[in-house]
């Protein structure tokens, strides 16, 4: 552990990171609620989708995890997602002790359905990404941040996190302005 810093400087860094953390993150929370408000969904649902989306038959855990969430919060909103049938419970043969989750059908066309609704005017924080995109010609790659929460959540999270982002470029596409999954932008 280094050392040669003094408190004032870690707490204005402490200070500067809250801050302006916080103030994205409203932004973002707020873009995210009416992003997925007409598919009466919160934040964590959605979250919850993506992740069960990503990892494919992750546990519940799991989902808390990279979801970023407390373990009760990832089980209560998946039991609602499960009582809608867009998520199934299930235990596996040799391991009675944790509880995995896996979309439906009907909770993959839902994410699906939300995804295609994307409309990249409507989200404050990427819009205000785009004078450093017409600077330098693409978005920040947040390598500095991503480097504080790979020491705070560990290797595996970001591995989780960069896989997570590579299988969403292969995944999905842009067409016409619609964001619609690969095999099917063909149609």
């Amino acid at each position: 552990m280094d050392s040669s810093f003094d408190a004032k400087q870690s707490i204005l860094f402490s200070l500067r990171a809250a801050q302006l953390s916080k103030a994205l993150w409203k932004s973002v929370e707020k873009d995210w609620q009416e992003w997925v408000k007409p598919y009466d969904l919160n934040i964590n649902e959605f979250q919850i989708l993506w992740v069960a989306h990503q990892l494919e038959g992750a546990s519940v855990s799991g989902i808390a995890k990279f979801g970023v969430m407390h373990v009760s919060t990832a089980f209560n909103f998946s039991k609602k997602l499960e009582d809608r049938s867009l998520l199934k419970f299930s235990k596996k043969t040799n391991d009675k002790r944790n509880t995995y989750i896996e979309l439906t059908e009907d909770g993959e066309n839902l994410l699906l359905s939300i995804l295609e609704s994307y409309e990249k005017e409507t989200f404050q924080v990427s819009e205000g990404a785009l004078p450093i995109k017409d600077l330098y010609g693409k978005f920040p790659e947040f390598s500095e941040l991503m480097t504080i929460v790979r020491y705070i959540y560990g290797e595996e999270f970001m591995h989780l996190f960069e896989e997570s982002l590579q299988s969403f470029e292969s995944d999905f596409m842009d067409k016409d302005g619609a964001l619609l999954p690969a095999d099917r932008s063909a149609k």
